[in-house]
């Protein structure tokens, strides 16, 4: 990290959020906020039903006390200088590792130097753990140059994002335009192109039950929970690419018209690959060629390997270290949009403002800070302002915690073990989304998590 990075924030969890003040971002004025609170009331868990309500009542019907204008006169100034070299330093420092880790091993662990065929694969293991980091740390230094917080050149911010991000299948530039509308609408409920959570009526439709019926539903069991995490972990990311699954199902909405008929899920029409998905516009076709050209250039890399050192080589040398990735990123985008905490918003409550504070900080300790390059601690940041390179994060999100105050929500109780905690504490959490019990006017617009656990604030009471 650079010299600039700050010490690990204590272990809080600031719960309040955004206001329901509906003022667009984009027009910036003094008087769209009112005097800043002096509150700095902090929670260190979601530990009551009490603790919980608390916070979704005052996300509802505090106004936000700050402006985007106020964010970025916070920040130092240096924090949003790009650096080509930086920016080439990390991504050489990460292919290195992938490489060096891939010659001892490969090299040193066989019978010849270790007898122990348990010992063996116990270390191989270990290489494909190890792999997958530092892979995902690369996958994360192309996601800079897709936010063009890499370099201030363009030209290369976008040759090393489509060489990085083909080399770990991603479609650099399908993604890269999809994300950035993620970024345009986070939080909203009509628009987000990623973290679209179910309604209260599309998961009863799911459980085969009636909306009004959710509150009457067993217990879900623990192992039912585990296997739809383990499901999302391992296909989460590869099925979101291929069939949009999780974002937006909106379509017909396109501005074009290329979402005539389409909609989300296998055939649907709706993907990261073709170049007349209702993801894009008609001016992005050349772009999502050139993601698939990369996809096609690595994919005979691959076959080309296979034949020559065998499928099983392959296996262990790309495909579970891939696995990994695939695991860390579905994790770390699943926690910084999912939590008891956050709100959704139907389109007419929704702000730029709102959606952005509608994220939380996490901590993976010396994993997250250096080899995920900190993109789990400082993602509050990184939703009010993209363009701000890593190595200045911590710093820029010191300034920007100052003016979110009480605003401002993370989790980094436990590190990098309670990081893992929190897989589970979501999945069992955050199940749909509804507004709160008795909501009215606006605020039936803002919606929070709920679940068929018994965890958290109950569901609402429909009549039948």
């Amino acid at each position: 990290m650079s010299t600039t990075a700050l010490p690990s924030p204590s272990p809080l969890r600031r719960l309040n959020t955004s206001a329901s003040s509906v003022v667009s971002s984009t027009n910036i004025s003094p008087s769209d906020s009112p005097v800043r609170s002096n509150s700095s009331t902090s929670l260190s868990s979601l530990a009551s039903d009490t603790e919980i309500l608390a916070s979704q009542k005052e996300q509802i019907n505090q106004k936000k006390d700050y402006t985007i204008g106020d964010i970025h006169k916070a920040i130092p100034k240096h924090c949003f200088e790009r650096s080509a070299t930086t920016g080439l330093y990390y991504v050489a420092r990460d292919i290195v590792s992938l490489a060096a880790t891939f010659y001892f091993t490969n090299r040193f662990v066989t019978p010849e130097y270790i007898s122990s065929y348990p010992l063996r694969c116990v270390l191989w293991g270990l290489y494909t753990f190890a792999q997958g980091l530092f892979a995902t740390g690369l996958w994360v230094l192309a996601h800079e140059c897709g936010h063009q917080s890499f370099s201030p050149s363009k030209v290369l911010n976008d040759t090393v994002g489509w060489v990085c991000h083909s080399a770990l299948l991603v479609p650099y530039f399908s993604w890269k335009i999809s994300h950035g509308k993620h970024h345009k609408a986070t939080g909203n409920m009509e628009r987000d192109m990623v973290h679209v959570p179910k309604t209260r009526d599309e998961f009863a439709t799911r459980m085969g039950k009636l909306a009004h019926e959710i509150h009457e539903l067993t217990e879900e069991t623990p192992i039912a929970t585990a296997l739809d995490l383990f499901t999302q972990q391992i296909g989460g990311w590869p099925v979101y690419i291929m069939s949009n699954i999780t974002g937006h199902n909106n379509h017909e909405n396109q501005r074009e018209g290329r979402g005539k008929g389409k909609r989300n899920g296998w055939f649907g029409g709706v993907n990261h690959f073709n170049p007349s998905s209702p993801l894009y516009e008609a001016k992005d076709a050349k772009l999502i060629l050139l993601s698939d050209l990369g996809l096609a250039i690595v994919g005979s890399v691959l076959l080309y390997l296979g034949h020559k050192f065998g499928a099983m080589n392959m296996f262990v040398w790309y495909w579970l270290p891939y696995l990994w990735v695939n695991h860390w990123l579905v994790a770390i985008t699943f926690l910084q949009h999912t939590d008891p905490s956050l709100p959704h918003y139907t389109g007419e409550s929704w702000t730029y403002t709102r959606g952005a504070a509608a994220t939380i900080d996490r901590e993976f300790g010396f994993i997250g800070r250096q080899l995920l390059h900190g993109i789990i601690e400082t993602h509050v940041l990184h939703h009010y302002i993209s363009t701000i390179p890593f190595y200045h994060a911590d710093e820029a999100s010191a300034a920007l915690q100052k003016v979110m105050g009480r605003h401002y929500r993370s989790d980094v109780e436990g590190g990098a073990l309670g990081f893992v905690k929190s897989m589970w504490k979501a999945a069992r959490w955050c199940q749909w989304v509804e507004p709160n019990e008795g909501a009215e006017g606006e605020n039936k617009g803002v919606l929070f998590y709920r679940n068929r656990n018994g965890l958290g604030m109950p569901p609402m009471i429909i009549a039948s």
